[in-house]
């Protein structure tokens, strides 16, 4: 009898736990190799080591590429040969020794951090930020604040960098705030951030760039015809309203289940109280005020023709302008100034004092960040002085090129060379630059659209954002989930970020295969 109950207590357990399915398990093995491998800086001097012996094998083997570029003076094609640059030649120790400073402080994320978190720092520290949560959770539908967080998040990118900094702690704070795990709100608001930061329903500084680059890759084929600035914008907007919703099913029915449910630490219990002390009313009544006013100064500075941060030849307001281009330093005043105000209408700031040790404390709290940062711009511009990725770019893409596939099927594999290669060049413009001149012309001759070839570039450079270190706040991302998951690491945060990565993909792949099928205006 006792031989029976115990085979019939492990038939109950088979059956009470079903197999898991496939991918799940995959995930689960991501994570725990993920996040045994070493510390992301030993990571990078490893792969630093790995660039300089690679650069050397590719020297001694005379690799190179032969490509059309635009002169950036010009305008007009030329062509260009790229060879392999060895970091182990006199020229190269010499740069490997003498540009190490100017390589860390040439690295854009570094100043981002830094200027926007002097004036997040005061918004978070005074309580306005937790505040501004709260009524957001107040305000919005339960169900709806997953697809809310995703859409800010999406038409972040206008800020450039912002969104990383600002709307994805605060998308985990928001989570925590009404029971849910707070790693859901990290997981969907990284992927709109990143997975889909290529597309925006607004017109943006990246926009003339890439615009830019375009026509002269036009102008190869045919000098007459040019592009717009909202060249892609219905697809644009097609791509944001498709891609909220995805992201946020992701969330809701993958992330979070597969998360399980959040249980705050006692420690972070007692952070929440005391972030509700202080008298909010009164504290965000202030906050609006110096807002407000913040906006008025940057309209005179802004709106009238004469402004000074318009673009002072053409006096453009969007695209290239000061005001577009220091947009990072805009978001940092507009939450110093409104969080120095919040603090002193809710007592949780009493002077000026306190304001400076809220900067102080978050440049402070970037110390492991910018270590890291540190290694991370040297090996950047370490591999770019090899030039190996611009050969690889420029052989995957003489590859496809050649390949005598028709429009679509060179669409889609267009856009999945950019997809790998993005795991490893992240920067949207570096890529572009190169792929441009070829693909542009390439598929003009198939009766593409160059608006289609824009397009089809924006849905391969997104998705993988997510998912590679190369990414510069992908370290940022990982200190944000080790706040609420001690033992978060690299691991963690590919497989909480994998399913979006591979369905956003595809999904955006098919919109733009229906698009070119059906012949659908890409803008205007």
């Amino acid at each position: 009898m006792e031989h029976g109950s115990l085979a019939h207590r492990d038939t109950a357990k088979a059956v009470a736990a079903p197999k898991k399915p496939a991918l799940e398990r995959i995930l689960e093995v991501v994570e725990r190799v993920g996040n045994k491998v070493p510390h992301p800086a030993v990571i990078f001097i490893l792969l630093i080591a790995v660039v300089i012996v690679l650069s050397h094998l590719f020297y001694l083997a005379g690799a190179s590429a032969t490509y059309e570029s635009i002169n950036s003076e010009t305008h007009q094609a030329e062509e260009v040969t790229t060879h392999a640059q060895s970091l182990l030649t006199a020229d190269g120790i010499r740069f490997m020794y003498a540009d190490v400073v100017r390589n860390f402080m040439s690295f854009n994320a570094v100043g981002v951090i830094i200027v926007a978190m002097l004036g997040v720092g005061v918004a978070e520290t005074s309580g306005l930020i937790k505040a501004l949560i709260r009524r957001l959770v107040e305000v919005a539908p339960a169900r709806a604040l997953t697809y809310i967080l995703v859409f800010v998040g999406i038409l972040s990118s206008i800020a450039a960098d912002a969104g990383y900094l600002v709307l994805i702690p605060l998308a985990a704070a928001a989570y925590l705030s009404v029971g849910r795990n707070p790693l859901a709100g990290i997981a969907a608001s990284f992927a709109a951030v990143s997975a889909v930061f290529s597309v925006n329903i607004l017109v943006k500084p990246l926009d003339g760039i890439l615009t830019g680059i375009t026509n002269d890759a036009i102008h190869l084929m045919n000098p007459n015809l040019s592009v717009s600035l909202t060249a892609n914008f219905w697809f644009s907007v097609a791509s944001v309203l498709l891609l909220t919703v995805v992201c946020g099913l992701i969330t809701d029915k993958w992330i979070e289940p597969r998360l399980g449910p959040y249980k705050p630490s006692e420690e972070m219990k007692a952070e929440q109280a005391a972030e509700a002390a202080g008298d909010q009313a009164r504290g965000l009544k202030y906050s609006l005020w110096a807002f407000i006013a913040i906006l008025i100064v940057f309209a005179f500075l802004t709106l009238p023709s004469w402004g000074p941060l318009r673009n002072a030849e053409t006096g453009a307001l969007i695209g290239d302008s000061p005001f577009m281009n220091g947009l990072i330093v805009f978001i940092a005043i507009a939450f110093l100034v409104a969080g120095a105000a919040y603090g002193f209408g809710a007592g949780t700031m009493k002077s000026s004092a306190d304001v400076i040790k809220a900067m102080e404390k978050a440049v402070i709290g970037l110390g492991a960040l910018l270590f890291l940062l540190f290694f991370i711009s040297q090996f950047i511009a370490l591999f770019t002085y090899t030039n190996l990725a611009t050969i690889g770019a420029v052989k995957a893409g003489d590859a496809l090129s050649t390949a005598g596939l028709g429009p679509i099927p060179l669409l889609v594999g267009f856009v999945l060379v950019v997809t790998v290669l993005n795991l490893i060049i992240t920067g949207i413009i570096p890529k572009w630059a190169i792929f441009a001149p070829v693909f542009v012309p390439l598929l003009m001759r198939l009766h593409v659209e160059p608006a289609a070839v824009l397009a089809a570039y924006r849905v391969g450079d997104s998705p993988t954002n997510a998912i590679t270190p190369m990414m510069a706040y992908f370290p940022l991302i990982v200190g944000f989930s080790a706040k609420y998951q001690k033992d978060a690491g690299v691991g963690t945060v590919i497989a909480m970020m994998l399913p979006y990565v591979i369905i956003v993909q595809v999904v955006w792949m098919i919109l733009l295969v229906i698009w070119q099928v059906l012949g659908l205006p890409w803008g205007f």
